[in-house]
């Protein structure tokens, strides 16, 4: 199903809780906003999750819809709230109380990429952010909701998996050289956004496929985890972070040669996660 704000790939029969979801993945840069950038197009990207709606394409083989952001996180970011505005960015704006991610650039808005590297040389105009957040914002979490909604209704829970990538110098620095650095991060909020259960049942599916996975650093979760993880509810989100290193040219934006085993590598686990959803419908419908 196309549209500006989204993508959203359906399974032919929804045979699982489970609802992938990808909002850092969007590449359709708008000219006019790359023309008043500072950047040009290779360091904007620096920001996106390339290629991770590629990695997870086969969801809907395994009975779960992929939802895909269609607009770029430089542009609008998607895992904020749309209250995260920046008064250093948006005219109009005042100064209400401290938020890290506003204060470092990356609220809603972003004021820059990756490295604190600013996109724009001035202010963006109200009526500008604006238009952004009622054009991509809002439907793109309308659909969200809707898919959840959809799985409490057939299958009596929801289990939102928040697919993200990250840069290699993120993880690099917080493990020891003698230890084997993790690929994978799982973002539960520390418990608060899913069941241990569930998170448990996620992180056996990357380790059966050979991943070094840990939980909550340097990434337990952003908006999307917090907003929409209710566990008591029945409502799961867990966020997973992947090292580019292992399938791209981080400083190219490329796929590595080796991408299509990786992505097999990773369907195996998609399969593995949807059968959590499968296995834990009788009990939803008792």
């Amino acid at each position: 199903m196309p549209n500006a704000a989204y993508t959203l790939k359906e399974p032919k029969v929804r045979s699982t809780s489970i609802v992938f979801a990808s909002p850092h993945s969007g590449r359709d840069y708008p000219a006019s906003f790359l023309t008043r950038s500072l950047l040009d197009k290779r360091t904007i990207r620096s920001s996106e999750d390339a290629f991770v709606d590629e990695l997870f394409t086969a969801a809907p083989r395994f009975g779960a819809p992929l939802l895909l952001a269609g607009v770029p996180r430089a542009y609008v970011d998607l895992n904020r709230s749309a209250e995260e505005l920046d008064p250093a960015l948006i005219q109009g704006i005042t100064k209400s109380g401290h938020n890290p991610r506003v204060a470092s650039g990356l609220g809603v808005i972003p004021r820059v990429v990756a490295n604190g590297r600013a996109i724009y040389s001035g202010k963006l105009s109200w009526s500008e952010v604006e238009v952004r957040l009622n054009d991509y914002w809002h439907p793109y979490h309308a659909c969200l909701q809707r898919l959840l909604n959809e799985s409490h209704q057939q299958f009596g829970e929801a289990v939102l998996i928040d697919c993200h990538s990250m840069p290699h110098e993120a993880i690099a620095s917080i493990a020891r050289s003698a230890v084997r650095k993790p690929e994978v991060v799982l973002g539960d909020r520390f418990g608060a956004s899913a069941n241990a259960e569930v998170v448990d049942r996620i992180e056996e599916a990357f380790q059966h496929a050979g991943f070094n996975v840990v939980r909550n650093t340097p990434f337990a979760g952003a908006y999307i985890a917090q907003a929409y993880g209710r566990p008591s509810r029945r409502q799961h989100v867990v966020q997973i972070e992947i090292d580019r290193a292992l399938y791209m040219d981080e400083k190219r934006v490329l796929p590595r040669k080796d991408f299509p085993e990786f992505r097999q590598k990773l369907t195996d686990v998609i399969a593995e996660i949807t059968q959590i959803g499968q296995a834990r419908l009788p009990m939803a419908a008792e």
